[in-house]
Formats: C-alpha cells, structure tokens, sequence
C-alpha cells in the first residue's frame, strides 16, 4: 500500500509544482492520503459486497469522496482508483480498518460509518452481505453497535428524499 500511496503523492505533488524535499508536512500529508485510500477501500468493499457494483453507487462514492475530502473530481477517482487496487492485492480488511483505528477519533469513525450506511443505502435496498460487512468493518474499528445505530439513521435520513 506504501509505494502506492508514494507514487500518487509524488505525481499529486510534482503536477502542483513542488520540489522532492521531504518536510514533516509532506510526511503528514502522505500519511493523511494513506488513511484516505484506506477509507476509499473500506467504501468500495462495502459497495462490492452485493458483487454488483451499481451506477448508484459509484456516484455516490465520487460525490462523497470529492465532499468529505475536498479534492476535484480528478483527484477522488484517482484515489478511488488505488483504493480498488489496494483492495483487490489485500487479504483482509486488517490493513485499512487499523490504520483508520488507530488514527480517527470517535467523531471521524462515526462519520465514517454514516458514509459507510450511505454507500450501503445508494442503491436503494440494504442486502444481508453489506448489513454483515458493515457490523464487522465497525467491529473492527472499535465503533459501538450504538453509533453504528446512529450512523444509520442520519444517513437514512440524508437519504430520503421527503426530508
């Protein structure tokens, strides 16, 4: 995942003119688009979890990705795009749920699960294989069943097109 992450770090940061010093900054940086794939691959293992990966929610990831990251449409296919390689070459979901463990605090995780229920719901039906991967995603990022509950309902009410 590393050589992944550095590749679209240096061409992000050579498109936008930046020289090869590596600074702090740049590390932090770096370390910020590796929890972004991380995410990204959490969205498109729950999306893929049906094995059918609907025009639905692929716009719904972009939009997602492109608001709660504040990138350019560019930008969130292009990390939605090594975030689908760095899913497909992994064995588990270790990789990306401890990364994002061990980084987010409880409000960023339960963001990260209402995102997860709006991928879920994009498609207009919750089918028994997303429900189970996405109890066991929050399991793994230590998110109690109540916030999972929580996370539910306001994206069920994002959702709706009658609120």
């Amino acid at each position: 995942m590393l050589d992944t992450i550095r590749s679209f770090f240096h061409r992000t940061m050579h498109a936008a003119g930046v020289s090869d010093e590596r600074t702090e900054a740049d590390a932090a940086l770096e370390e910020r688009h590796r929890l972004h794939i991380a995410a990204c691959a959490l969205l498109l293992e729950l999306a893929h979890a049906d094995d059918e990966f609907s025009e639905a929610e692929r716009i719904h990831l972009e939009a997602v990705v492109r608001r709660h990251l504040d990138v350019d449409r560019e930008t969130a296919q292009s990390l939605l795009d090594l975030a689908e390689q760095e899913r497909m070459q992994a064995i588990d979901l270790y990789q990306f749920t401890s990364l994002i463990r061990d980084s987010y605090d409880l409000g960023q995780k339960t963001l990260l699960a209402e995102i997860m229920w709006g991928v879920v719901l994009a498609d207009g039906r919750i089918e028994r294989h997303e429900s189970y991967l996405l109890r066991k995603i929050a399991n793994l990022l230590d998110l109690k069943p109540g916030y999972l509950a929580q996370a539910r309902k306001r994206a069920a009410a994002d959702s709706d097109p009658t609120t």
